[in-house]
């Protein structure tokens, strides 16, 4: 039996190195268009900032070890054009055909930016793959420009503007929205906003581009979309989002093909609805679940609460579920509530630590976000936990939480907001 898996980064290698394990004797063929598989795209800011020295750094594993150690075939320059269900065969750049029992797509999410003129320029660039990182690099190394403009205030964006600022370049940020992160959420963006500023990054919002503008760099982080042209030709159902509908064993609505990564929808567990959340977590995952399935086994993905962090100039910015907004939108009643305290003791050179936590009327958490120089990932960490099991903001109040002076406060500034959270609810 063979398995071909489409994509070979994040989601598609999960996939085949789960399907791996399940079955020594599975046919696997990787086909990944680019020259590079295996590689963590998520670093790719940090090695523009020049902290990540080279992009072998961020590879987790070559070619060649998986072909060696895990028996997986993995073709480079293999571009698929189009899929046939009914012959069961994919179809390469070039026209060979490559037959197969069982297929997992992975094809990604993309820039579409056919809306803005002039986004094929020299100076133009993205920042989600590595052929566009190494390109960037080697042009803020070479033509040495001095002020650059990144489009979208997205995670990439953020983590861009922070990585050009260190190299001396003087930096705009232009956001279609009113809000960054795509968060929905003004006390967020006005944070936000106020740490760019104390770094000379503007933020212009409500900034739609409809060309390139003028500046010596700029960066595409717009557009974001899901990667999903070959699947909806192949008569693949999508959802609303766009993105590829699949079960919780991610399979499609065509039996045997299944899909994950950032061209899938899952569930989100605090709203029950379909969502397309794109994170590398959730590429890993949901790889992991596509390879068993597609080899046999029964293993599931339950879905997301959407958990999140950046680093912007130095904070860290993390968020899990709904923000008041988003809450309001799915027909929940929100209560928010606001608190800043010391990350930890004061004489342990405390830094503040601001929290947000909704919860709906009659108590159930909803969603919150946590800003801090320190102890951010695993605060949210905590909340992600409790909104993956429903709980309400009276039981998250009498968490039993870790304290020492070096790390934390009697009051954790989590068991702060939950403080507060439930006066205004009862």
């Amino acid at each position: 039996m063979r398995l071909v898996v489409i994509g070979g980064v994040a989601a598609g290698m999960s996939a085949a190195s789960r399907a791996r394990q399940a079955d020594a004797n599975l046919e696997i063929v990787v086909l990944e268009k680019s020259k590079h598989v295996s590689y963590g795209a998520c670093g790719l800011p940090y090695f523009v900032e020049g902290r990540v020295r080279s992009l072998r750094q961020l590879q987790v594993h070559s070619r060649e070890f998986f072909q060696e150690e895990r028996d997986i075939a993995v073709r480079l320059d293999a571009e698929v054009t189009s899929v046939s269900p009914a012959r069961r065969e994919v179809v390469l750049a070039g026209g060979e055909r490559i037959v197969f029992d069982r297929l997992i797509l992975t094809t990604g999410a993309r820039r579409d930016c056919k809306s803005i003129s002039g986004a094929d320029q020299p100076h133009v660039f993205s920042v989600d793959t590595w052929n566009g990182a190494e390109r960037l690099e080697e042009h803020l190394r070479t033509a040495n420009p001095l002020r650059a403009i990144i489009l979208g205030a997205g995670y990439i964006g953020l983590e861009t503007a922070e990585a050009l600022r260190a190299r001396g370049l003087q930096v705009q940020i232009w956001e279609a929205s009113k809000d960054v992160l795509g968060r929905s959420d003004p006390w967020l963006t006005e944070i936000v906003r106020k740490q760019l500023e104390q770094f000379r990054v503007e933020l212009r919002l409500g900034a739609a581009a409809t060309s390139i503008p003028s500046a010596d760099v700029v960066i595409l982080a717009c557009g974001l979309t899901p990667n999903t042209r070959i699947a909806a030709e192949a008569g693949v159902e999508l959802g609303n989002s766009g993105a590829i509908r699949v079960s919780d064993r991610m399979e499609t609505s065509i039996p045997g093909i299944y899909a994950a990564g950032d061209c899938i929808e899952t569930t989100h567990l605090v709203s029950g609805r379909p969502v397309w959340f794109p994170l590398g977590t959730t590429a890993n995952k949901t790889g992991r679940v596509a390879g068993a399935a597609a080899a046999g086994l029964y293993d599931r993905f339950p879905g997301i609460v959407g958990t999140s962090i950046a680093r912007v100039c130095g904070l860290g910015i993390a968020s899990t579920g709904l923000s008041p907004e988003q809450a309001k939108q799915e027909g929940f009643d929100p209560v928010p509530v606001q608190i800043e305290a010391l990350d930890r003791a004061r004489y342990f050179r405390g830094k503040p630590t601001r929290i947000q936590l909704t919860a709906d009327r009659r108590g159930r958490l909803l969603g919150g976000t946590v800003i801090g120089e320190s102890g951010v990932e695993g605060r949210i960490n905590v909340l992600a936990t409790a909104l993956t099991h429903r709980m309400n903001a009276g039981d998250f109040l009498h968490l039993d939480l870790a304290y020492a002076p070096p790390f934390s406060n009697v009051w954790d500034p989590l068991l702060i907001a939950a403080r507060q959270l439930v006066k205004l609810l009862n």
